[in-house]
Formats: structure tokens, sequence, C-alpha cells
């Protein structure tokens, strides 16, 4: 006889047993799809081949434009401005006029010098345009005169001492007087000699005169634009006191500083092309003039400067520069899109495209050319990196 407590329990267990299959079913589709979920899809990439090609290499360099010519224009003699033509920026030519000075000391003292050489001149009657003659001076004449009247007499005398006419004591007189008019010729010729080298002096004297009257004009040593007026009108100025400064800004100079492992690369008259950001994106040129014959020993590094046309002006001296030199010679490289290269900490990477996976590889970069970036350690040519999507990528990753 079976208890009823028994059958209650089976039939209880029969109907969890049927509610629970419709359970456990629910439970392994979640599981099942799930897994399929979790499967990684694939990434679609552009792929492009690494390609091997003759380039051109640079050398990058960094430096400062600075003006061709600049000049502390200074006073040469003191006195009190009375006239300041110029600004800050004003063009000005070679020679053009920068500050005035009082000229009338200096006017004066030139007068003097001049009026003192004219009164030597005409003591020894030198005729403009005519060189110096010592026996043209009329004391010279004068005493040349009396030297050959006395000769004259002597002769005379000595004639008729011979026929017994005159006494010897009257032949020694005229002797005696001929001696003396001669020392007095030559002491007239010493005499217009010193004479004429105190007119040298005076001469001399007149040109200083002149020039001090010419320093009263400050002018510009060369073409080029006022940087600074440093005086203004009604101030004392002292020689040698600066009161200008004159800069040339065309053409410019431009230096740079080039790595040491490329200085048999640059050479006197090579291009320099060049990027400021007062310009940004804009290209100017310029030519190499100078190359230092040794490195900086502290930088380890060769000092270059380079002439830059500036015609229109927009460049100006201090503007910082971001030059390129080309080398002469080209070399192959392998190179591939910029957009394929990730660097992420200064490590550079690029995923290569096999068999529908991505494969990470750690490479060294080098020269960008153009829109293209040089591969110079981990990449073959011919190897196909993914140009697109790149930043999804990891190593195995499926690709499309």
């Amino acid at each position: 006889m079976i208890r009823p407590v028994t059958v209650l329990s089976l039939s209880a267990l029969l109907v969890a047993s049927t509610c629970l299959l419709p359970a456990c079913t629910s439970a392994d589709g979640k599981a099942a799809a799930a897994s399929q979920t979790s499967q990684p899809a694939s990434v679609a990439v552009a792929a492009t081949p690494a390609a091997e090609e003759p380039i051109t290499r640079v050398i990058r360099a960094t430096g400062s434009l600075t003006a061709e010519e600049q000049a502390d224009v200074a006073a040469e003699v003191a006195g009190r401005i009375v006239a300041t033509p110029v600004e800050r920026g004003t063009a000005v030519g070679a020679g053009a006029v920068l500050v005035r000075i009082s000229a009338t000391e200096a006017d004066a003292q030139a007068q003097e010098a001049e009026a003192n050489a004219a009164q030597i001149e005409a003591r020894l009657g030198i005729t403009p345009g005519h060189p110096f003659d010592v026996d043209a001076v009329p004391e010279v004449q004068t005493a040349k005169a009396a030297l050959d009247l006395a000769i004259n007499e002597f002769n005379r005398i000595k004639s008729l001492l011979a026929q017994r006419v005159v006494s010897q004591s009257e032949y020694e007189q005229r002797q005696t007087q001929m001696e003396s008019s001669r020392q007095q010729f030559e002491a007239a010729r010493n005499a217009a000699a010193q004479q004429y080298q105190a007119l040298q002096a005076a001469r001399a004297r007149v040109t200083l005169a002149q020039k001090t009257l010419s320093d009263t004009t400050v002018r510009a040593p060369f073409a080029g634009l006022v940087e600074e007026r440093l005086v203004s009108t009604g101030d004392y100025v002292t020689k040698g006191m600066k009161v200008a400064v004159v800069v040339r800004v065309n053409p410019l100079r431009i230096q740079l500083t080039v790595p040491e492992q490329f200085v048999s690369a640059v050479k006197v008259g090579a291009p320099v092309t060049f990027q400021v950001d007062a310009f940004p994106g804009r290209d100017f040129t310029g030519t190499i003039r100078y190359v230092s014959p040794a490195l900086e020993t502290t930088r380890r590094a060769l000092t270059v400067e380079a002439v830059v046309p500036n015609t229109s002006g927009e460049l100006k001296p201090g503007l910082f520069a971001t030059a390129r030199i080309d080398q002469p010679e080209q070399t192959r490289a392998v190179l591939v899109p910029a957009d394929a290269v990730q660097t992420t900490a200064g490590t550079s990477r690029v995923y290569v495209v096999n068999g529908g996976h991505a494969e990470e590889r750690i490479v060294t970069t080098g020269q960008q050319v153009d829109s293209r970036i040089e591969i110079a350690t981990g990449l073959k040519a011919g190897e196909k990196v993914a140009t697109k999507n790149v930043a999804q990528l990891f190593d195995g990753a499926k690709v499309s």
C-alpha cells in the first residue's frame, strides 16, 4: 500500500523538474550568446606597401636672424645738439644726416687755420697750382741778387789787382763781402725751407679744423634703418658719446647651429630654406656664406652663417628660425605614410598587415618627406602597413 505522502512527493518532484527545464534551456542560450559576443571583431584597415625610394637628406638647424650691419654711431666732437632730422624706423641712405651739433666754434677754428696757412703761402710767394720752389721765394731772390753783385765786384777787383791798380787790402775786403753774401743767400734758402715746413704744419691744422667742422654733422655710415636715436635737440654731447644706432636689414644674416655629425655635409654656397613663426608655413631662402673653422666645445656643434635677401623688409633681426639644409647627394630610404606611424612616449610603431592579422613592429623613424616618413629600422620595403584605424589596432588584431 502506497502512502499518500510518497505520492505527493513524487508529484512535486515531477512538477519541479518540468519547471526547471525551460530555465536551464534559457540559461544555456544566454551563455552561448555571450560566448559569441566575446569574440573580437575584425578592424577595417587600409594597407599600403612600404616603398624604397631615393631621397634628399636634409640637415635640421635652428638659429636667429641678425642685421647684415649694425653701427653704434657716436659724436666725434663735443657740442650742443641743434637738429635731429631722423626718428626710429627712418630709412636713411649712406651719408644721410642723423644729428647736427653746433658748428660755431669749429667754423671759427677752421677760418683761423686757413688764414695762418694763407699768410705763410704769401710770404713764400707760392702760387696755387704750382709746386714749391725755394729759389722763387722773395727773400731768397734778394739774397741771390746780392750774392751775384758781390761776385761781380770781386771778379772786377781781382782783375785790377793783377794790373796792380788796387791794393791787396781792397781785394781781400771784396772777397770777404762775397763770402758774406754767399752765407746770407744760403741762410735765406734755409729760412725759406723752414717756412715751407711751417706751411705744411699750418695746412695740416687746416685739415684738422675742417674735419672738426665736418664732424659737427653726424651722418649714417651706410644705407639702412635708424633702430634708435639716443639724443634730442638741446642735449650736450661729448666726443665718443653714442647718438644713434643704424642697422642694415637687406640682406639679413641667419646664424645656425649644426650638429657635429653633419659637419662634413655643410659647404659654403649651399642653399638654406627656413621658416619663422611670424609667417607660418612660408619658406624663405638664403645661401651659406660662412662655415666656422672650429666646433663649439660646449655644445659640440658648428656655427654656420647664411645670407638672406630681404628686399621687402618683412623679416626682422631677432626672429627665431628653423632651417633646412639640403645635402648634395641622394640616398635610398624606406618610406611609409605618416598616418601609419604611432608614437607614444618616444616609441614609434607600425602595424604590418599579414594574413588577416595586424603585427606590431617597433620602428626607428628618420626624415619626413612631404606626407611620408622614413623608417630607418624595423620594416622592409614591400611590407604592407595599416594606415586606417591604426589607433584601434594591437598586436595580433584581426583586420579586414
